[in-house]
């Protein structure tokens, strides 16, 4: 009995022993061999050069520039027996290129250099073309330095447009955890178009996969895909931005011309602006500091970032709050003696003699704020507060840049909820003029304004095509948020606008009528500071500090007869819209007219 449990034990032992040589040798050769291929195959990701943006004419405003990037073998820091060759490599580089650290360069060598990485190791990120090339030999030959080929972002006309450009700046730990083409180049879009369309412009990643020997040395190329990534072409024209910039210089502030009709911007500028280029590369501390205490605010984007009070740009959206109240009608009359009391605070107008009776036409064209401070008052801030809302206040415009503000249409729910406090009427009068609380951005005035002119509401946007392929654009536009009831009212605001522009008594008729085609236009002033209510007289704007005076404003569109184009101006601290904002506006509207954007039909005779 005994033998015979040793035989079963002896033959399960041997059943289980060649059980196990059958799966070692034929049955895991699959997977062997799948490891196999694994240490002897390498995929390598490629970096897809970043798109190009171009203006509305192909010429370019975002490109690569072609340069080098310097690298060194690894372990030569690691291995304490390498580090004198190390230092070697990196003198050698520091006296071929002077304006580079020797301590920077083995700072960015030491902090990659481990037992796990096998591969060389970037000091340098990029050296332009002009300044390798004539050492590229020399320093290709050399066996512990790799010279690869590379690109590095450049904005050929600098501070041009900046804050609709944009930059590309070095992408973060959080930027490669998300972003596997950011942990490719090491770049990725910070603001503006850069940022918007970064997913665009970044392209997607190509792939070679070859075989390696043990020393990770490649013996052959198996499959080879190509990246690729795409350009964008913006509705830009370079020469009116270029423009847009001459008139502004000295002046801080933003301009925006937009077709009415699509809302495709041709030029938009935040002044002042800033040249874009250091931030590619790292922008030092001292430049840095500069521009963040420089009263003006260069970093901000003032066309969706800026909030002012829109002040009397926005009267045509008031008067269209009374006329729906159905209270007032477009003939009611308001005695306007310079000034409006109301609880013991005097609520003044801009014209130290007063109006004397004014409609609602005489009102929008000589910018009377008694006329709406009582209007307001018999209307109420519900009717006012719910039209402004409507015609895009308090909302985004939807235009393509990043971080949009809302701005602020102040009313008794938007009180309540912010400082738990009650409305009164004194808000509802600061409000029916554009002040007090209510903020808005430039873009916003811009759509409002293309609003009234054609009944539509649209989506302001910079982007034209991809690729040459505009099929892939699609925005919002020509949907009506007006009731029928609005749509009879607008020829009268419209008419107001003309007469402002263009009549005797229009608040910039005495710059704009000048103009060779007819605008409609819209100014305002908007206080920084309030008027003591001591002061027997307004206070004259030149007679203040210069970051206490008022902001200028105008809003117009062209031609009158038929609306091409919105054109929108504020200057800071510019005192007054009409005398500030009127000749700059006519400026540009003489430029649209010499790079024949006005039609010709609708061009004045100068004869």
């Amino acid at each position: 009995m005994r033998l015979r449990l040793v035989m079963i034990f002896i033959a399960c032992f041997f059943i289980l022993l060649l059980s196990r040589v059958y799966y070692i040798s034929v049955k895991s050769n699959v997977y062997y061999e799948e490891i196999a291929k694994q240490n002897a195959i390498k995929t390598l990701s490629l970096a897809p050069d970043r798109g190009q943006i171009l203006d509305v004419k192909g010429r370019p405003l975002a490109v690569n520039k072609l340069g080098f990037s310097v690298s060194i073998k690894p372990y030569l820091y690691i291995k304490k027996q390498n580090r004198e060759l190390l230092d070697k490599e990196l003198q050698i580089i520091v006296d071929t290129f002077p304006d580079q650290n020797f301590t920077k360069l083995k700072k960015n060598y030491t902090k990659v250099d481990s037992y796990y990485n096998q591969d060389y190791i970037e000091v340098i990120p990029f050296i332009g073309y002009d300044d390798m090339i004539k050492h590229f030999t020399k320093l290709n030959l050399r066996e512990n330095m790799q010279i690869k080929s590379t690109t590095q972002r450049f904005y050929p006309y600098e501070s041009l447009a900046s804050h609709v450009i944009g930059y590309v700046g070095k992408a973060n730990l959080n930027d490669m955890n998300e972003n596997e083409i950011a942990r490719l180049t090491s770049y990725t879009g910070r603001s503006g178009i850069e940022r918007y369309y970064n997913d665009l412009l970044q392209g997607v990643k190509g792939e070679k996969i070859s075989k390696v020997n043990a020393l990770n040395k490649e013996i052959e190329e198996l499959s080879y895909k190509k990246p690729s990534s795409s350009n964008i072409v913006l509705s830009i024209d370079l020469d009116l931005q270029e423009y847009l910039a001459k008139i502004f210089e000295g002046l801080a502030g933003a301009a925006i011309v937009m077709d009415v009709k699509t809302g495709s911007i041709l030029a938009a500028g935040s002044f002042p602006e800033y040249d874009l280029n250091p931030f590619v590369v790292g922008i030092t501390q001292e430049e840095w500091s500069r521009l963040s205490n420089d009263l003006n605010h260069p970093f901000t984007n003032k066309l969706i970032n800026g909030l002012y009070p829109p002040g009397s740009v926005v009267k045509m959206g008031t008067a269209l709050a009374f006329l729906n109240s159905q209270k007032i009608n477009e003939h009611h009359k308001f005695l306007c003696d310079n000034n409006f009391e109301l609880g013991g605070r005097k609520f003044r107008c801009w014209k130290s003699t007063g109006h004397g009776y004014v409609d609602m036409n005489g009102a929008i064209r000589e910018s009377c704020d008694v006329y709406f401070y009582k209007g307001a008052l018999e209307v109420g801030i519900d009717f006012i507060s719910a039209t402004f809302e409507r015609m895009g206040f308090g909302s985004k415009t939807g235009i393509d840049l990043p971080n949009e503000f809302i701005g602020t249409v102040p009313s008794k729910l938007w009180k309540q909820q912010k400082y738990n406090q009650p409305w009164y009427q004194g808000e509802t009068l600061n409000t029916s003029i554009g002040q007090g609380d209510f903020l808005a951005t430039p873009m916003q005035v811009a759509k409002f304004t293309a609003m009234i002119a054609t009944s539509k509401s649209i989506t302001p946007h910079f982007l034209k095509s991809i690729d040459d392929n505009t099929t892939k654009i699609n925005f919002d536009n020509n949907e009506s948020v007006f009731s029928t009831f609005e749509l009879a009212k607008l020829p009268l605001l419209r008419r107001s606008m003309y007469e402002v522009a263009n009549e005797e008594g229009g608040t910039t008729s005495r710059y704009l009528k000048k103009s060779l085609v007819t605008i409609a236009a819209k100014t305002g002033t908007a206080q920084v500071v309030g008027i003591s209510q001591s002061e027997k007289k307004r206070i004259k704007e030149e007679d203040l500090e210069y970051f206490l005076r008022s902001h200028a404003w105008i809003t117009s569109y062209a031609p009158y007869e038929n609306p091409q184009y919105v054109v929108v101006v504020l200057i800071e601290h510019g005192k007054s819209g009409s005398s500030t904002g009127g000749p700059i506006l006519l400026k540009i509207y003489q430029k649209l007219i010499e790079l024949g954007y006005i039609n010709k039909k609708y061009i004045k005779s100068t004869r």
